[in-house]
């Protein structure tokens, strides 16, 4: 599954997007793909790169799949990369430890940037500084 989504994440880059989650599901029967780019994304980005990909897995890979999703991610979307939390510094985002950190698992609070390899999260006026491989899951979370 590494060189599928090696492959995707190479072939969505050289269309000026990039490839922030790949979902696997169905026993492999569904792709499903979460594209962005600064400015946004449309429906016409999506059925871009989905008959981008498309062609490709049918043509030069053949890879065995029955649907194939191509999505913005959302305004939820999915936080994972050191540039995606330098990025969305000043936003508001949910992040999940995998082992504690002060007796707590979960964070919610703004994004303050990195340093040496930690998310500086901003949470009830205090920085919490959150190493990024105790990070099990991070996401933004927007106030409606």
């Amino acid at each position: 599954m590494q060189d599928l989504h090696s492959l995707l994440d190479r072939t969505v880059t050289q269309l000026g997007y990039e490839l922030v989650d790949l979902e696997i599901s169905n026993r492999g029967k569904l792709l499903r793909l979460f594209i962005d780019k600064p400015e946004g994304i449309n429906i016409d980005d999506c059925v871009l790169v989905s008959n981008q990909l498309s062609n490709l897995l049918a043509v030069e890979h053949d890879i065995d799949y029955d649907r194939l999703e191509v999505s913005s991610p959302g305004l939820d979307r999915v936080l994972r990369k050191e540039k995606d939390f330098v990025r969305f510094t000043g936003e508001r985002a949910q992040i999940k430890l995998r082992i504690p950190v002060a007796s707590r698992k979960n964070f919610i609070g703004i994004l303050r940037g990195m340093e040496q390899e930690s998310v500086l999260l901003e949470c009830e006026g205090a920085i919490e500084k959150i190493a990024l491989s105790n990070i099990d899951k991070a996401r933004l979370a927007p106030e409606f």
